[in-house]
């Protein structure tokens, strides 16, 4: 690529700028705070799922245990109703009616010892309970912070989308009717350099990568016709001189 007209070297810096917009638009667009907010609060969720899990499971084992307590009590107590109702029915032996009394008495101390174990499980699983509501509440709140945070990266995304298709728009009638072979070179170049493919030439200074050109360079580059595509010697940008001079 030797030459292009010098109206189009200047104009190809507009579309530079509008790319250069383009690009802005498209790190705003990864780096909005609500991403790194739903980040935190996904890993936040995973943490509390977990958490809920492990809890519902001791709650239900807990449930169990208490099931069985409340069946040993009512096994016994039952026996004991069974050995009173003979008793009080007076169809048994002295011999009889002294061992249901003895058995009475040892099934008694056997009930009370229950009940506690029944107590205390029940006071547990309550306790547990009460942990498990509130983990669940704070599973409620992060899912509808979560919500909020997505709609406020889902409005985010919507201005930031529809002001890159008005810069798309912009760029394409900026480009309309450029050089084929200067859009070639600046698209080329641009994938090269970071998004950067052409620069103006600012006295001796390369607005690409803002060094000063040296003397020569700039003599040689003084001595180009006005339509040759210049390149800067410490970039490679295109250089577009803004004067003929």
């Amino acid at each position: 690529m030797t030459s292009a007209p010098a109206a189009d070297q200047r104009r190809l810096l507009d579309v530079q700028d509008l790319d250069t917009r383009l690009a802005q638009l498209a790190h705003k667009r990864r780096s909005l705070p609500a991403l790194a907010r739903i980040v935190e609060l996904d890993a936040q969720l995973a943490d509390l799922d977990s958490a809920l899990v492990t809890s519902r499971t001791a709650a239900s084992d807990l449930r169990t245990e208490l099931a069985k307590a409340e069946a040993d009590v009512e096994q016994v107590r039952g026996r004991a109703v069974r050995n009173q109702q003979r008793l009080d029915g007076g169809q048994v032996g002295a011999k009889d009616a002294q061992a249901l009394t003895s058995e009475l008495a040892s099934l008694a101390a056997r009930q009370a010892h229950l009940e506690d174990v029944e107590l205390e499980v029940m006071e547990r699983l309550e306790a547990h309970e009460a942990v498990l509501r509130d983990l669940e509440q704070a599973q409620g709140a992060l899912v509808a912070d979560r919500l909020k945070v997505v709609a406020e990266r889902d409005a985010g995304y919507a201005e930031i989308d529809a002001e890159a298709g008005r810069v798309r728009a912009e760029r394409e009638r900026a480009a309309d009717g450029l050089d084929a072979g200067l859009v070639a070179l600046y698209e080329r170049l641009r994938g090269q350099l970071g998004g950067s493919g052409a620069a103006a030439l600012r006295g001796t200074r390369c607005d690409g990568c803002r060094l000063e050109l040296n003397p020569l360079d700039i003599e040689a580059i003084r001595a180009r016709p006005v339509d040759a595509v210049v390149r800067c010697e410490e970039c490679g940008r295109i250089l577009v001189r803004l004067t003929d001079a």
